[in-house]
């Protein structure tokens, strides 16, 4: 795999996280990787072959693009030969007030957005190579939109301290930050992402522990259980098994193998 991450606009940066690209080579054979859940939402172009798994039909090819919402637990995609992503990572409480949709809790979502008239652009540049003036297309079209909204300070305040805190932080004390009531602030964010802040909060914390196992598969599990708010070591193993599918120890030896083949910085495909 080969995975590049692009910063946005200081004028997005209270909305997207970043813009980032990703290639891999599966040969004719069909093979499968995981997006395990973090605290973003992602929206997906992708140029090749992607498919998703349909209880009732099986393997299912995917529109481009469509979006990954919040997860509460692992989601498996089958490709085969090459496969070219291009992804938006967004802060979920300014994602569907940015595309004009109703907020929701499903994990992959399909959605209809004049934004999928960017694909044939992107398809194009991908295909010459040209993944910087993609990435760029890509920051325009999010600069004319984000002309079109004004700034939520409450949300932006909230997001601030949850991602400060990385998670491990009261939903008083978010209020606070973010000078509103819990109230106002559960029912704010509960228009803006289709989530409480408390599942938001629980989403960037196992991120934190997530990554710190990925880039650190030796990390003391009691110490980062201390160091980020949770009860003991036996309630982290908990909280990252009902996210991972797994426990911490079996994901900190995956970490080790996988960082072999798609490097230390990239963390949110797990090969399968």
């Amino acid at each position: 795999m080969h995975h590049q991450e692009f910063e946005p606009p200081e004028e997005l940066q209270d909305i997207i996280k970043c813009f980032w690209y990703n290639r891999k080579e599966s040969g004719e054979l069909e093979s499968s990787f995981e997006v395990v859940p973090d605290g973003y939402a992602e929206i997906i172009f992708y140029f090749g072959n992607l498919y998703g798994i349909s209880y009732n039909d099986g393997l299912q090819p995917l529109p481009s693009p469509f979006m990954m919402g919040l997860l509460n637990q692992p989601v498996l995609f089958h490709t085969q030969n090459r496969l070219e992503i291009i992804g938006i990572r967004c802060f979920p409480w300014t994602v569907f007030d940015l595309l004009g949709l109703p907020s929701g809790k499903d994990g992959l979502r399909i959605f209809e957005h004049p934004i999928a008239r960017l694909q044939l652009t992107l398809n194009k540049l991908i295909h010459a190579n040209g993944i910087d003036d993609a990435i760029a297309h890509v920051k325009q079209y999010f600069l004319n939109e984000r002309s079109q909204i004004g700034p939520d300070n409450t949300l932006f305040k909230a997001g601030v301290a949850m991602r400060e805190a990385k998670g491990a932080i009261l939903v008083s004390e978010v209020a606070a930050a973010a000078h509103a009531t819990v109230r106002t602030l559960e029912r704010r964010f509960k228009q803006s992402s289709g989530h409480t802040v408390k599942d938001v909060s629980g989403l960037m914390r196992f991120e934190e522990v997530r990554n710190r196992l990925w880039h650190y598969p030796e990390s003391n599990l009691a110490s980062l259980a201390q160091e980020l708010g949770y009860a003991d070591q036996a309630h982290l193993s908990k909280e990252f098994k009902r996210y991972s599918g797994t426990t911490p120890g079996v994901f900190a030896r995956k970490a080790k193998k996988g960082k072999q083949t798609v490097g230390s910085d990239f963390v949110a495909f797990v090969q399968a």
